[in-house]
């Protein structure tokens, strides 16, 4: 499957019916907070978030902002997104970013899903179509 990204907005038990449902397909996931590139320290990390995306079962959970990821490794300069996502996160059919990235937007929608392709208007789509959607080259068109 190729890697997709979708940003998201609040804590990842939001997404997590969506996980389980990905990994039923033995497809995996990733968890991805983008913070502000711009800082200079390292980034605010929430451990419990992190952890809530581990246990529900993505292949990684990562938090990157201020020049270091959550692991603390330095990096040169701000982040560059396609390095992170082959360093962290190959194999994965789709990454869930929290945080500023050019990337549709996903919002869970009572047992549907919503998703925001620029300034289009939001399409619905239910988990099996989603995961459907998922497994072609480019699945919003």
């Amino acid at each position: 499957m190729q890697q997709h990204l979708l940003r998201v907005r609040g804590p990842v038990v939001k997404f997590e019916r969506l996980i389980a449902a990905l990994r039923q397909e033995r497809a995996k996931v990733g968890w991805l907070e983008l913070g502000d590139s711009a800082l200079s320290e390292a980034p605010r990390v929430d451990r419990e978030s992190l952890e809530a995306a581990a246990g529900f079962g993505v292949l990684r959970a990562v938090a990157i902002g201020g020049g270091r990821t959550v692991a603390i490794k330095p990096m040169r300069g701000a982040p560059v997104l396609r390095d992170v996502l082959r360093e962290h996160y190959r194999g994965c059919c789709l990454v869930l970013v929290e945080g500023e990235v050019d990337a549709p937007e996903l919002e869970p929608d009572g047992e549907t899903w919503l998703i925001t392709v620029g300034d289009r208007a939001a399409k619905r789509w239910t988990t099996e179509k989603l995961i459907a959607a998922l497994r072609r080259p480019s699945p919003w068109d």
